[in-house]
């Protein structure tokens, strides 16, 4: 594939704001797949540190790796659609910029699409690492969303995995996906717990699949996007900047367009009226749990410093993610 002007098999886009002091782990790891048909588009949200210059280095060592600078940040959200139109490939993954990824992460999940053409997503166990690169966390994949039924899988993204101690679930946003599943679903939205309802949109489209190993590693810090401490509107105006204006934008409509969007999503969905009613139901008892134990006082989730992960995994990432120094 390098060297040539073929359309790659597989695009992987990474948008990335000021990501200058992982994204080059996250290019090793992604350059560095054993599945080589790949391109990986990285659009800069009119980054302000050293992610530029750093990228622009690597698009001049390797042409898989294609680079753009955006003039003004449009947000996260805006910017997960930049490079989503900008793909060329039959399937599609999003990256991070924070995060890492087994060498064999896309081999495998091109074979799990291949083998199941009724699948539209394929995606690996995830597990946790920290700022150095050291897995804190690892769960096998908790969520029923390889069911025949779509209304079962919508009810496992909905309630499944909330009793699970830790930092992460599931991670299905992150997976390879038919691109041309993902260009008639509606776009990424910048309400709350909108990748959610994004996810969620996919899953009533078809089935998802999993690799049963830890393949993909999200790191956990700080200067992350979904960061333990972000508040709604924080997190929300991360998406979208407009969303910081309280007026326009006020807590509320940004809980409420999250219910709409679910809503929406399950009324755009290709299934059946009787299984579009079963969602409806699904939705309605799920927000209102939410609802009462908010009333009730109790903790929303699980504190994300519980972490559970067996010791011997802690080195897991380095054994089996290019450019970590260990090979696998």
């Amino acid at each position: 594939m390098t060297g040539t002007a073929r359309v790659p098999r597989v695009s992987i886009g990474l948008p990335v704001y000021n990501g200058v002091d992982y994204v080059g782990q996250s290019l090793d790891a992604l350059l560095g797949q054993s599945f080589e048909d790949l391109e990986v588009v990285v659009s800069s949200n009119a980054s302000t540190d050293g992610t530029d210059d750093l990228v622009r280095d690597y698009a001049a060592r390797d042409p898989r790796v294609r680079f753009e600078r955006l003039s003004t940040n449009l947000g996260a959200a805006a910017n997960h659609d930049v490079v989503l139109r900008r793909a060329r490939g039959e399937l599609f993954k999003w990256a991070s910029a924070d995060d890492l990824y087994a060498t064999d992460l896309v081999e495998q999940c091109v074979r799990l699409l291949d083998d199941h053409p009724d699948a539209v997503l394929a995606h690996s166990w995830t597990a946790a690492v920290d700022e150095s690169g050291a897995v804190v966390q690892a769960h096998e994949y908790p969520l029923l969303t390889n069911s025949r039924r779509p209304s079962r899988r919508f009810r496992s993204m909905l309630r499944d995995g909330d009793h699970m101690p830790g930092a992460i679930r599931s991670d299905d946003f992150y997976g390879l996906v038919r691109a041309d599943v993902l260009r008639r679903v509606r776009p990424h939205d910048s309400f709350y717990r909108a990748d959610h309802v994004f996810v969620s949109e996919l899953v009533l489209q078809g089935r998802f699949v999993q690799v049963p190993d830890w393949l993909y590693f999200r790191r956990h810090h700080g200067g992350r996007l979904s960061h333990d401490e972000a508040t709604v509107r924080s997190w929300c105006a991360s998406l979208d900047p407009r969303r910081a204006d309280r007026l326009r934008n006020p807590t509320a409509r940004l809980v409420g367009e999250m219910f709409t969007g679910y809503l929406g999503a399950v009324q755009r969905s290709p299934i059946s009226a009787a299984e579009k009613r079963a969602c409806v139901r699904h939705l309605a008892s799920w927000a209102a749990s939410r609802a009462g134990r908010r009333l009730g006082g109790a903790d929303p989730g699980v504190p994300a410093d519980e972490y559970d992960v067996v010791p011997q995994r802690r080195d897991l990432a380095s054994r089996v993610v290019a450019g970590q120094g260990v090979g696998p």
